[in-house]
């Protein structure tokens, strides 16, 4: 990774940053959410949606992959992935509200303001191809929910899915609140389906308690270490550091020293509560997996399509299925509302370009439903299920150059004054950064060793 850039003038009002300051992410809707000056509550309630828009990149259908393919295979070993994921999803996105509250920039202004321009045209890129794999994750999920709930066959899914674009349009002129109003009801939706499949799918609870225990084995080994990095990929994904440190701006907060302290504390608890419903479906799904098809002896289940067709049967009730696929249509679409405002702000960011949010919106699907489409025609279910899976190993392999660059900017006190990481919080979150990168480069060698060995 390129130097800063630090022989350009300093042309913007914040101290540490070197290139004229940006127009403000989302313009449309910068600072149009006003702030209560009440009770802590009323507060909160201000500050209350960005997280939860955040929140349903880390429920989305390629968590559904990983989190069956994991409990239909390993039982509730991978638990604790899933928990230690959310907690550093749970930091890294407080740091990244944190960098967008204090300097006005989102994430990807930040590194265009810092980095050499090949440089952030690389990051650009990068960033890009993991939006580009949530996308495909989002569209098989959405086609799959269809189908399921339909009889919609996968191909004519894939392409319906390219009309969701109206959706965000349209709440997107209605207003920002509305926006979020409806992702918390699809949030809403989602966890009350799986509460209702773990009632009665009776998991084991001394079994469910030692699964959030890290066990060595997972390193050990590969097949584990492959599911438990897709649960990572699915769990922090990059382009969430980018759409969360924008969103935090459409709150009015003031300006100010204690304004911004009020947004950022307000801001972390959040995302904390809206990180902790994701916490609580991801768990859910491994959980309602291993308790149904890992008991059972399905321990191959990874397909949507085939955990579908078993959960009514092996549970023995009647609506089990049908609650499934519509949890599974809710997480698409929900996703697909957030994914749509992550590239906006990508691009927007990284190149300074301003594009009609639905030709956005199309560029990025349609990157996305090709591979589908032809997926779905030539391999059918089976491949559809091993590409989910493979587009969350993609986002976990893109996650450190957007990791270590906020890390990065909010430990840096020149560009964060009094708002700098303490010395503990920086530690730790180069820990999590070198952590994520570790278990990447374990992955890589195990996928080469497989190949060549």
């Amino acid at each position: 990774m390129a130097a800063p850039q630090a022989d350009r003038p300093l042309a913007s009002p914040d101290p540490g940053w070197r290139r004229p300051r940006l127009a403000p992410s989302l313009a449309e809707v910068y600072r149009t959410v006003p702030v209560s000056t009440g009770a802590w509550w009323r507060k909160a309630l201000a500050f209350a949606g960005p997280g939860y828009l955040v929140a349903v990149g880390y429920m989305d259908p390629g968590n559904w992959a990983t989190d069956l393919a994991g409990g239909s295979r390993f039982g509730y070993a991978l638990l604790s992935v899933v928990l230690l994921s959310n907690l550093m999803a749970i930091l890294l996105q407080g740091l990244a509200a944190k960098l967008g509250i204090v300097t006005g920039r989102d994430l990807a202004q930040a590194c265009r303001d810092h980095f050499s321009r090949p440089t952030t045209l690389a990051l650009w890129v990068l960033c890009e191809v993991a939006i580009a794999a949530c996308d495909l994750a989002e569209v098989i999920g959405s086609a799959i929910g269809l189908n399921l709930l339909f009889g919609i066959p996968l191909p004519w899914g894939i392409a319906i899915t390219a009309l969701d674009v109206l959706i965000v349009l349209f709440l997107q002129h209605k207003g920002f609140r509305l926006l979020e109003a409806l992702v918390v009801a699809l949030i809403a939706t989602i966890a009350g389906c799986f509460l209702f499949e773990i009632v009665i799918s009776r998991p084991d609870l001394g079994g469910v308690a030692g699964g959030f225990l890290p066990s060595p084995s997972i390193l050990a080994d590969p097949d584990k270490l492959y599911i438990a990095i897709g649960i990572l990929g699915a769990t922090v994904m990059p382009h969430n550091l980018y759409l969360h440190s924008s969103v935090v701006q459409t709150r009015a907060y003031e300006e100010t020293p204690a304004g911004k302290r009020m947004a950022v504390k307000y801001a972390f608890l959040d995302s904390t509560v809206a990180l902790s419903f994701a916490l609580f479906i991801n768990a859910a799904i491994l959980i309602v997996a291993a308790a149904t098809f890992h008991r059972a002896g399905h321990t191959g289940v990874a397909e949507i399509q085939e955990a579908y067709q078993l959960l009514s049967p092996l549970l023995g009730v009647a609506g089990a299925s049908a609650v499934f696929a519509l949890a599974l249509l809710a997480s698409g679409q929900n996703s697909t509302l957030t994914g749509t405002l992550a590239g906006q702000i990508v691009m927007e960011g990284f190149l300074n370009i301003r594009i009609r949010p639905w030709l956005r919106r199309l560029i990025t699907r349609l990157i996305a439903i090709v591979p589908a489409a032809l997926t779905a025609i030539f391999f059918g279910e089976s491949g559809t299920a091993k590409l989910l899976i493979l587009s969350q190993v993609i986002l976990s392999l893109q996650l450190s150059f957007a990791v270590f660059p906020l890390v990065w900017f909010t430990s840096d006190r020149l560009k964060m004054g009094e708002f700098v990481n303490p010395t503990w919080v920086k530690a730790l979150a180069y820990f999590v950064a070198i952590v994520i990168a570790g278990l990447n480069a374990w992955l890589l060698a195990q996928t080469f060793r497989g190949w060549f060995g």
